[in-house]
């Protein structure tokens, strides 16, 4: 059996390689830039710790737990501080603490009295009969109002994806939603009802999902995955063909690349992508079916910059001891949202200090994602000035630019799965898994890899026997 391949050293690659080493299958993972990890990168600097991309993962599946476990980071595994779980949500140009009791959502003064009646009203809207796929807006719209979509629906969409409500499909992006309507009639109903459901299958839900890092930042994960795999990581290996072929081991593909400058070629028994959908466009793929995933690079990647500062304690009036804040369209501001970072895990920042890592861009702004560093942080500053009373100058700071940031499942997203799935049946021992099929959390992207090293260990296990019977 030749090695299996692996394009793309993000969390899903690095997982997916991980697992199939663990099987006993061999792999090559090839990444394109000089480092794995993707979005993930830790910059430790003068006392203070960047994340460059996401700051924590969410424990929704026991397998992300497992990949901790398995890769022995259980000791260096940080859950966040217990006083850091208040989170805020920006209204009337400041920060107001989300309730988090049925009792403390009809006293905020987050939502008026009458979003507050339609959201009690919920359980007794009709569910969806008509087929038509609905946005998010749509559908928030339609079952709690626009105030709630306006005040809280926006800058959840903000924080999560980076994206617009009015283009964002409710059963490709947020898939559950549809699912409780349709299932239970209603959200609240689903979510009282459907806890029991979710307890067996091991879920929880991401508002409820423990959350977690490590002591030097997420990137410690990524690295150790590295670590694990040793040389079977190829760094600046650029894949530029895949062909379906076969050789003495078998029917299998053909990987062409470039490494060093060089053009070099290498069999294999299957091939699992772990890039980006519009990377995957451009790959030339032969198979003995053709297969057709040009349209992939329609899928829509916004851009969006990290902006991390660090200032004095005292030059901040805001305790910042939460989570964060998120911070809906209609308050003005140019940022999406700042985590509160320091406040969430120790060692973030020096004594005295606090680290606030704030996001601009998305499909809100895409072109403030473009400036140059030092306007993303002085209209960060600047937001940040009236938010959290920052004062005076920050003494530490650390910008990052994704230009094509996160893909955007948006209405009508569902031809580009089925375009994904008809290329594995089209192409054997093709396996596409990441962040544009099947969600774009961190969570969401270990479990992709985790499952999709399963389904390439079961289909190499089910040939070798075939093999082997045939050989008998």
């Amino acid at each position: 059996m030749n090695s299996v391949a692996v394009i793309g050293g993000g969390i899903t690659g690095l997982t997916a390689a991980f697992y199939l080493k663990r099987a006993g299958v061999p792999v090559v993972l090839y990444e394109a830039s000089s480092r794995v990890g993707g979005v993930i990168q830790s910059v430790r600097q003068d006392g203070f710790l960047a994340e460059c991309g996401p700051n924590t993962i969410l424990e929704t599946s026991p397998k992300v737990g497992e990949l901790v476990r398995d890769a022995g980071l259980q000791s260096r595994r940080l859950n966040p501080d217990p006083k850091a779980e208040a989170r805020y949500v920006v209204r009337y140009k400041r920060p107001i603490e989300m309730p988090g009791s049925p009792i403390g959502f009809f006293t905020t003064p987050l939502f008026s009295l009458k979003a507050k009646l339609a959201v009690a009203r919920e359980p007794f809207i009709p569910r969806k009969t008509d087929p038509r796929e609905e946005s998010i807006a749509e559908f928030v719209i339609r079952r709690l109002g626009q105030e709630f979509l306006d005040h809280a629906i926006d800058a959840l969409v903000a924080g999560v994806y980076a994206g617009d409500p009015y283009k964002l499909s409710v059963p490709h992006a947020f898939p559950k939603l549809a699912q409780l309507e349709e299932k239970y009639g209603s959200m609240i109903k689903g979510q009282i009802f459907g806890a029991r459901e979710r307890k067996k299958r091991g879920e929880i839900a991401k508002d409820r999902a423990p959350k977690f890092s490590f002591d030097e930042g997420l990137q410690v994960l990524t690295d150790t995955l590295a670590q694990k795999l040793g040389a079977n990581v190829r760094l600046n290996a650029k894949v530029t063909r895949l062909a379906q072929s076969a050789s003495a081991e078998g029917p299998g593909w053909q990987v062409d690349y470039t490494c060093d400058g060089q053009s070099r070629t290498q069999e294999h028994s299957a091939i699992v992508y772990c890039g980006t959908a519009f990377q995957l466009a451009q790959l030339p793929i032969e198979s003995t079916q053709p297969v057709a995933l040009k349209s992939l690079s329609e899928v829509r990647y916004p851009p969006v910059a990290s902006v991390v500062l660090g200032f004095k304690r005292e030059d901040v009036s805001h305790t910042s001891s939460g989570f964060g804040m998120l911070i809906p369209r209609v308050e003005g501001f140019k940022i999406l949202g700042t985590i509160f970072s320091s406040a969430l895990f120790p060692n973030r920042a020096p004594a005295g200090h606090l680290t606030l890592s704030s996001y601009v861009g998305g499909e809100r702004y895409p072109e403030l994602a473009g400036k140059s560093a030092s306007e993303l942080v002085a209209l960060t500053c600047e937001d940040l000035r009236v938010l959290l009373g920052v004062r005076g100058k920050p003494v530490f700071q650390h910008t990052t630019v994704y230009p094509r940031a996160i893909p955007q499942y948006n209405v009508g997203y569902g031809r580009y799965r089925d375009l994904m799935t008809e290329a594995e049946k089209k192409a054997p021992g093709l396996f596409l898994a990441g962040h544009y099929r099947d969600g774009v959390s961190l969570s969401d992207s270990i479990v992709s890899g985790r499952n999709v090293a399963e389904r390439v260990a079961a289909v190499l296990q089910d040939s070798v026997k075939t093999e082997a019977r045939l050989a008998a």
